[in-house]
This record gives structure tokens, sequence and C-alpha cells, in this order.
């Protein structure tokens, strides 16, 4: 069921205060966020449509599930419409450390909106942790005030996180990690190409514009690159630097580096291709297959579904992942190799390693990685996610009230 949104909207909750605000600030700031009060009025108002439409088309007593950091809201204003409901909340991106999130103006309305939520999932532990910490969690109804921040509760690394009850309310703050769509398309063990992808695309591309890295990490190594390199000089501004380097919602892209000005293809040759468009699920799947070598490199990532794609689409157990370090995905898929994006150094040696890697070595990594993303795919997230808000036990002592209609 579609919730419009108008032209203004789009810019001033999407744009803006979703991508503007909250998802650098979450991101341990890896670009500036910038704080609007329109912006904020605007997320608001969209979160209440979201909240009223659900109330509206839930049943009596059903389940309903909010996604992500454009939603923060939606938790207790449709707790506050529907109390008969469960409400499950995950966030797909980090939840930042008390210190960046006290920055947020709004942070006080962001945390009572999650604390709508009978369970709300994190990506990763440290996520969890995150939004633990910025407790004390009131107990018992009467003594129920805001949440404060700081101060931050000292929290065992590796421990079970605590429940978080609030006005008679159990909340539950768990790491649930996301996962690939892999299980029913790329079966493990199997040796078939998954459904829709045409045998011999992968290769066609192999021997255009894929295969000419092979031919780059060779001159790199005879150091004609390092040469040409000299050339380039980065921004002296910071900001300048991480907003054209950190490809975030928020902002297009521009192509940095134009070796080729014609309109971009994936097969034909040429040594950097920088191909900024939408391909179809049939094409993607074929670029995995293509490239011997998948370079995964954010700053800063809640997971990372582009590497386990990449990990489900190698059903030959072949190929090899580089990946950064920052990514929640690397906790997961450790036989990559493991880089820091800031290390230069670093990322080129593990990009040489990758590449003189032995046929057995890579097999065995990626037949590790491939296990780990077959058997936690998508479904088994959900599952396990909706099992566990199946788990709670509510008991929210309001009546039902009519959804507000907009």
């Amino acid at each position: 069921m579609p919730v419009h949104l108008t032209e203004d909207e789009v810019e001033e909750f999407y744009e803006g205060f979703s991508n503007g605000t909250l998802w650098p600030l979450y991101h341990d700031l890896v670009a500036k966020p910038e704080f609007h009060r329109e912006w904020w009025d605007s997320y608001v108002t969209v979160n209440e449509r979201f909240a009223a439409r659900a109330a509206e088309i839930a049943s009596e007593n059903a389940t309903v599930w909010v996604q992500d950091y454009q939603l923060q809201l939606v938790p207790q204003m449709l707790r506050e419409l529907r109390p008969d409901l469960r409400i499950g909340f995950y966030l797909h991106i980090p939840f930042p450390p008390a210190e960046l999130f006290s920055q947020l103006p709004w942070r006080r309305q962001i945390l009572e909106g999650l604390l709508g939520a009978d369970l709300i999932g994190f990506q990763l532990a440290g996520g969890a942790a995150n939004f633990v910490r910025l407790g004390p969690w009131p107990r018992r109804a009467q003594d129920a005030p805001r949440p404060r921040l700081p101060p931050r509760r000292p929290h065992r690394e590796g421990g079970s996180l605590p429940d978080l009850d609030r006005r008679h309310r159990l909340h539950r703050a768990r790491p649930h990690r996301e996962g690939a769509a892999a299980g029913s398309r790329h079966p493990r063990g199997t040796r078939q190409p998954p459904q829709g992808l045409p045998r011999h695309r992968p290769a066609r591309l192999h021997q255009g514009h894929l295969s000419a890295s092979a031919r780059l990490l060779r001159a790199a190594r005879r150091g004609q690159a390092r040469r040409r390199g000299r050339r380039l000089r980065p921004s002296r501004d910071p900001v300048t630097r991480a907003r054209r380097a950190i490809p975030h919602p928020a902002r297009r892209h521009r192509p940095t580096g134009r070796p080729d000005q014609r309109r971009p293809r994936p097969d034909r040759a040429s040594t950097i291709s920088y191909l900024h468009s939408s391909y179809p699920r049939e094409e993607m799947a074929a670029l995995y297959r293509a490239a011997d070598i998948m370079v995964v490199t954010p700053y800063r990532d809640g997971m990372n579904l582009v590497a386990k794609e990449y990990v489900a689409c190698r059903y030959d157990d072949d190929g090899a992942l580089v990946l950064s370090e920052f990514a929640g995905a690397a906790d997961e898929l450790r036989q990559a190799y493991l880089v820091n994006p800031y290390d230069i150094n670093g990322m080129k040696a593990a990009l040489m390693e990758a590449f003189h890697a032995e046929p057995k070595e890579s097999s065995r990594r990626m037949r590790a990685m491939r296990k780990q993303v077959v058997d936690n795919d998508v479904t088994a997230r959900a599952d396990n996610f909706l099992s566990a808000l199946a788990d709670t036990r509510p008991d929210h002592d309001k009546a039902v009230r009519p959804a507000r209609r907009r």
C-alpha cells in the first residue's frame, strides 16, 4: 500500500533529513551532517503519514515491521494509534555511539520513536550496544523520565544485551544481521549458473572490459601506473574530499575520471570505466561472475550486501573479495582479504595478494564465505527476526484508538 510524498517532502524528508542529516551522522561523520528545522518538520509529517496508513490497514493484533532510519518515529506513533499491534523495527545502517548521536537536536524524539517498538533490530552487536548505552532506561512506569544523554552505561563486550523495560512494555535491542537473496537462486554445492544468468555472458564481459584489470595490475608492478598517478592532486578541503569520495544517497555521483567520454558499456575494453547506471538483476549477476576480484571498500557501512551478492554468485567457488574491515559484512566474511580503506599501501598489498593467490587458496576462501552467505540468506534473517518478535509478550494496557486520516 503506497504512501505518496510530494516533491517538497522528497526533498526535505528523504534527501534532506534522512540522507543529509541522519545518514552521515550515523556513519561516523564521514560527511558533515546538516541540521535544519524544516527538514525535521517534514520528517515528522511523513512519519505520521506512514504510521496513520499502517494503523488504518493493519488487522487486529497484527505484526508490523518498520524498516530503517527514514521511519524511526513510526513505532511510537503507531503505538499511540494501535496499541494492540506487535511492532518491530530494524535499522539497516550503523547506530552511532553517544558522542555522535548527542549532536542530533531531536535525539530525544528519535529515541522515543524507537522505543515504541517491541523489538529493535540492529545489524551488528556494536550498534545494539551503542543504543543500550544511551540509558539508563527506567524499569517502572512511575519512574519513566525521558531518555538522558549522556551518561553512558558501561557494557561488557561480548555479553548479552539487557532488555529495556519502559512503561510496562518490554523492549529488546538485538543484533540481527542482514542477508543477501542467495538461498534459492544460488544453492550451495551446485555448479549450475543461477536462474536467469546467461551462461556465456560473464565470459564475454571478462574478455572485454574486466580483463583490463589484469593489465592495470601488471602495469602497477612495472611502475608504469605510479608515474601516471603523480599527476593527480587531492582537494585541500577534507569535507569536500569526503563529499566527493563517499557515495551516500543524498548526493549525486560525479565521475572523477573520464578515460572514455562515450556512453559507458560494461563489455567495452578500457582501463577504467565508471558505470553509474541501473542494470537488470541478471546483468548484475553476470558482472559479479565476470569479476576475478571484487573490491568493496566503504569507510563505514552497516552491512554491505554487494559483497554478499558477489559471493553468492560465485557458484564455482572461485574469485576473490577485497573488503573493508569497516563494513559490517567483514564480521561474517572473515575469509575475504580485509583491508583498511584509509591505508592505500595496505589495500595495494591485499589486491596483489588476491591477484596472485593460488586457485586452491581462492577456492578455500570463497567456499567458506559462500556457505556463510547461503546458510544465512535474507529469508533466514527475516525468519529469525520475526520469530524473535513473535516471542515478545507485550502488555500495553491501552485502548485502541482509530487511525488519524490525512
